[in-house]
């Protein structure tokens, strides 16, 4: 099949600038017909493919299993947030303490991977909501990061995932999240710079005022100490 040269241009314009083309993770409709064993038979003939099109030696002992841990990794594991039935159990609580400051949680472990070259994105997210009456278990909130990182990502488009998931949880609008973090796509190869990292940031409702967003910001640069 040939491809138009615009077309082609524009694509990888897309990938090369990490344009996110939609709030949603896109997905067919079709997307959950196979079960998890069949999809790991079928990408793994598709990773052997790809390592034999590169020349490996697929009888040696070191590659040949390699096809299947591939295979079971991207299903089970790095991208195993794309199945609905593996979002976390949301855990809500009456605020009967009557907290009326915001409750941020910081330095959560973000690993994800770009949607555009299939590499790492490495880094830290920070969140804060004030309860209108309703507060979720902590953990939750690293759960809900580590469920919408585990799937091909755009860094915005996580962010933006991460914050709408919590104010329909907790039923408010203010609800905040700052994302830092190293994407290898920039690190490792293209321009190679491994110093850079990308810093994203959702602010809902009450978050949008100045003195509330600086205030969750100075929260993010506290050194916390044991």
């Amino acid at each position: 099949m040939k491809i138009d040269k615009a077309f082609e241009e524009e694509i990888q314009m897309i990938g090369d600038n990490h344009i996110m083309t939609s709030y949603d993770t896109p997905l067919r409709e079709d997307a959950f017909n196979l079960s998890d064993e069949e999809k790991i038979a079928s990408i793994k003939k598709d990773v052997a493919h790809i390592m034999e099109t590169l020349g490996l030696d697929m009888t040696d002992d070191s590659l040949k299993g390699t096809p299947n841990r591939v295979a079971k990794m991207f299903v089970q594991e790095i991208f195993g947030g794309l199945h609905p039935d593996r979002k976390p159990k949301a855990s809500t609580f009456d605020n009967k303490y009557k907290y009326s400051e915001m409750l941020v949680e910081k330095n959560i472990t973000v690993y994800s991977t770009c949607e555009h070259h299939l590499l790492p994105i490495v880094g830290r997210a920070h969140i804060a909501y004030i309860s209108n009456g309703t507060v979720v278990g902590l953990s939750k909130m690293n759960r809900f990061v580590d469920y919408y990182a585990k799937r091909p990502q755009v860094q915005e488009r996580l962010t933006i995932q991460v914050v709408k998931e919590l104010q329909k949880v907790l039923g408010t609008e203010d609800v905040a999240c700052v994302i830092d973090a190293k994407h290898l796509c920039v690190n490792s190869r293209g321009i190679r710079d491994i110093e850079s990292s990308t810093v994203t940031a959702e602010f809902g409702g009450k978050f949008k005022n100045e003195k509330t967003r600086l205030e969750f910001l100075d929260y993010i640069k506290l050194d916390t100490k044991f």
